[in-house]
């Protein structure tokens, strides 16, 4: 991922990684895991982009990607040719950046998603879509890179999709909640505007239920209350935003939807033990960020 970050705009807090067979057989492999085959038209994705190994069979020699892969050229894509004498195997290999370090989505997800694309309706499109961007990236035809990032995003949104789907009825947490119709909606509402002075009543009418239906369906799912998920949830980004130095701890306060500082302060406080300059600090930012000329 060190290989991506100085084509991105501005280095995410956390990549997803993807990995889509164009032809060949991949094995992935994840201490404590078991391994995952992928065949053509096969996706595997890894939500926190957990360390791993890429290979036509379990057993062999690794080598480091940092020494093979090849200058990117003109598209800013980087190239890995290794091997030969067996048989032919191509995968697309790419990175999503989230901006939140600790999301939920991503906690909960596993740490390998497979996907086969030639299963979905969705797929033919998806999987004809990644050829046409692959040839044209051979070719060094012009926009294979931008193709190939917003494509990005969908092979994720459709892997959550089929694993959320996959969820036994029953099973509690917050892709459960993700899935049922009335949290869901209040989650996406917390997650598209979080800054928004929400209130349980004004969600609550959002979604079509009482607030006390909603605050009890939400609390079962998710485990807490809506309003103190909305407010983890600020601090969450928060903590983000005082990890990049950019603002002051005044700003980002009030970004976060308090008045007063003092008030966040001890927010943040409760939320992960320590103030919102000391942990600016422990992740190697100055208590405050520079002052522009």
């Amino acid at each position: 991922p060190e290989d991506c970050r100085p084509f991105l705009p501005e280095p995410p807090a956390q990549l997803i990684a993807y990995h889509y067979v164009v032809d060949g057989r991949l094995v992935l492999t994840i201490d404590g895991e078991t391994p995952a085959t992928a065949t053509a038209g096969q996706l595997l994705v890894l939500p926190r982009n957990d360390k791993h190994l890429l290979g036509s069979a379990l057993g062999l020699r690794p080598a480091r990607a940092d020494d093979l892969i090849q200058p990117a050229g003109e598209d800013g894509l980087a190239r890995i040719v290794l091997g030969g004498g067996g048989a032919r195997t191509r995968i697309l290999c790419g990175f999503l950046g989230t901006d939140c370090r600790d999301d939920p989505l991503i906690a909960s997800l596993p740490a390998v998603m497979q996907l086969d694309l030639q299963d979905r309706l969705v797929g033919p499109w998806i999987e004809g879509s990644i050829r046409y961007a692959a040839r044209a990236l051979a070719a060094g035809g012009p926009g294979a890179s931008s193709s190939l990032a917003r494509l990005a995003e969908l092979l994720f949104t459709e892997a959550v999709r089929e694993y959320v789907s996959m969820l036994p009825e029953g099973q509690t947490g917050w892709l459960a909640g993700l899935r049922d119709p009335f949290v869901g909606r209040a989650l996406a509402l917390i997650h598209d505007r979080p800054t928004h002075p929400w209130t349980l009543h004004e969600l609550a009418r959002e979604v079509g239920l009482s607030r006390s239906a909603l605050a009890d369906r939400f609390t079962r799912l998710i485990g807490v209350p809506p309003m103190r998920y909305l407010n983890r949830r600020r601090l969450l980004m928060a903590a983000d935003r005082l990890g990049r130095g950019l603002q002051s701890v005044a700003q980002i306060a009030h970004e976060a939807g308090y008045e007063a500082e003092a008030a966040f302060n001890r927010a943040f406080k409760r939320e992960f033990g320590v103030p919102p300059g000391a942990f600016r600090k422990a992740r190697g930012g100055s208590s405050e960020p520079p002052r522009r000329a």
